[in-house]
């Protein structure tokens, strides 16, 4: 970020140009530290058929971060890391806190040239990479000259060696955590790249010490050595940061035995380990919900089922709060805000819609946090006024990594702006329409899809859908729809499916075409990212379409 965050610049101007103060906060590797002291035979992972102790996470994580550092890893380093949900990821994480550097994850799913990408990008000195992926590790090595060296995570050969050889080579090693400051980083968030390159979120030790306290506090309020998590997304991403926050209260981990998700499985995991919390997305929760084996396994044990990375549709919200019970928690919160702008806890998740239920609500402010509505001027807008969402509060990152043009769009008066659009009520509910960029605009109205999305899904037939706007030459936009049909439903058609919401909205906001395919497009993370839908009508030559009637 040019050398300084934008926390510190802030905290300059502040004291009106007297020397900053340091500000020494814990070192996120405590967790470890405090869970091996007070739960050192206490199981803290699990993945397969084999467990660890926090003991011996914790003697594990500073015989590798003695290895990173034989090797020349100092605080502030980069350590990029590419590898599917394992053991040895996980450690890397805590031994990258340890030594104050910073821990950069990447999307196992990533393509060679947009993982090298990221390594130019963080300035990444060393590279630990799963041993599926030489071709990684092969592009990493040609766009960056300058790194120190690659290691691999599980069996193979590519790499100088191996991390668990690493680790045996520095048996008995002891790593004092780092002393490190409110911001000093530790972790670089990359993006998802909806538009453009990805950008690495620069996260620090103070901001996640209190994104660890705040999801405790309004996400799974309770929870302690005695709860299990189940994992079932990478934990690059939001997993990882749910992951950090069961370590912090020395719950068990349990990791899927291999990076394909798989429903029964997950359900065996949470009836054999009486797992009580999960994160997940809801395009996953709504697999979960559906499949037969959530009435073969017993789940009386999960409190808490967290979704977060987009809004879950109301048709789904019920068939889950059936099936699941008042377990469901929602949030929204960017990489960037890493998870904190607003909750739903499971008191106002209703299973049925009357007067006390706020249909299509994220919640509200999280502890801590403040929301505000505001226009393309900055002005907060009145309640139902829709405009960007916009927050500010010890939750949000310290800036982009080396991005001034990015830092410079994305905060305006100290709020960070995170493009997405939506109103507050009166009571301070927040409610998303979308992304800035998903919203059109059809003969001079603007079309919000979330809102039409909604309504497409209360039709039986119907069990995910994206709606998007595409040019037209009369309304300038016009919205289509693609549809997947629900499994065991009776088909539907264009026409039919129109007359269904006739009803139901406004002409204008109606989309002008249905399109019905077998599955939409997902990222990584199991979202439905509007730009791979609108790469895939293309494909499918339907975008010439879309403007003709059909009969």
């Amino acid at each position: 970020m040019d050398g300084t965050t934008v926390s510190e610049e802030g905290a300059a101007s502040g004291m009106g140009g007297a020397m900053r103060m340091s500000r020494r906060v814990m070192n996120l590797a405590h967790f470890l530290t405090q869970n091996a002291r007070r739960h050192s035979e206490r199981t803290g992972f699990v993945w397969g058929d084999r467990s660890w102790t926090w003991r011996e996470i914790d003697a594990g994580v500073s015989q590798l971060a003695a290895a990173l550092a034989a090797r020349g890893i100092v605080k502030g380093d980069r350590i990029l890391v590419h590898s599917k949900n394992c053991d040895e990821m996980f450690w890397s994480m805590f031994a990258a806190f340890r030594l104050g550097a910073v821990w950069v994850p990447t999307n196992f799913r990533l393509m060679p040239d947009e993982v090298a990408y990221l390594a130019t990008a963080s300035g990444a000195k060393a590279f630990l990479c799963h041993s599926d992926f030489p071709e990684h590790a092969a592009a990493v090595k040609a766009a960056s000259p300058a790194l120190g060296f690659t290691w691999r995570i599980a069996d193979g050969s590519l790499g100088e060696k191996s991390v668990s050889e690493a680790i045996a080579a520095h048996a008995g090693a002891r790593v004092d955590n780092a002393g490190v400051e409110y911001d000093d980083p530790c972790w670089f968030f990359f993006t998802s790249g909806t538009t453009g390159r990805s950008k690495a979120a620069v996260l620090t030790h103070g901001q996640m010490a209190f994104v660890v306290t705040n999801h405790l506090a309004d996400l799974m309020p309770g929870t302690t050595e005695h709860d299990a998590s189940l994992v079932v997304a990478p934990l690059s991403h939001g997993a990882g940061i749910h992951q950090l926050v069961q370590s912090a209260r020395g719950a068990k981990t349990i990791l899927l035995p291999s990076e394909r998700f798989d429903v029964n499985e997950a359900f065996r995991l949470i009836e054999t380990h009486r797992v009580s919390n999960l994160f997940t997305v809801p395009t996953i929760l709504k697999l979960m919900v559906e499949n037969p084996a959530i009435d073969h396994y017993d789940h009386s044990s999960l409190r808490y089922v967290i979704y977060a990375g987009a809004p879950m549709y109301r048709e789904d919200q019920k068939a889950a709060l059936k099936k699941l019970g008042h377990v469901l928690v929602q949030y929204f919160g960017l990489g960037e805000v890493t998870g904190n702008i607003t909750v739903l806890p499971p008191a106002l998740h209703h299973p049925e819609d009357g007067p006390q239920t706020r249909i299509g609500t994220c919640g509200f402010e999280r502890t801590g946090m403040q929301v505000s509505i505001q226009d393309d001027q900055g002005r907060e807008l009145k309640p139902f006024e829709t405009g960007e969402i916009c927050v500010i509060g010890p939750a949000v990152f310290a800036g982009y990594f080396d991005n001034p043009e990015a830092n410079a769009k994305a905060f305006r008066d100290g709020w960070f702006r995170t493009g997405d659009l939506g109103h507050m009520d009166k009571e301070g509910f927040v409610y998303i329409t979308g992304r800035a960029s998903d919203m059109y605009i059809s003969g001079g109205s603007n079309i919000y899809p979330r809102e039409v999305e909604e309504k497409i899904l209360t039709h039986p037939a119907i069990g995910e859908v994206a709606v998007l706007g595409v040019p037209d030459p009369v309304w300038g936009e016009v919205g289509v729809a693609v549809c997947v049909p629900r499994e065991g439903a009776s088909p539907v058609t264009e026409l039919e499916l129109a007359g269904y919401l006739a009803t139901k909205m406004p002409r204008y906001k109606m989309p002008k075409r249905f399109f019905f395919w077998e599955a939409l497009p997902k990222s990584g993370y199991g979202k439905i990212p509007k730009r791979l839908v609108r790469d895939e009508l293309e494909a499918r030559g339907l975008l010439d379409l879309t403007t003709k009637q059909t009969g």
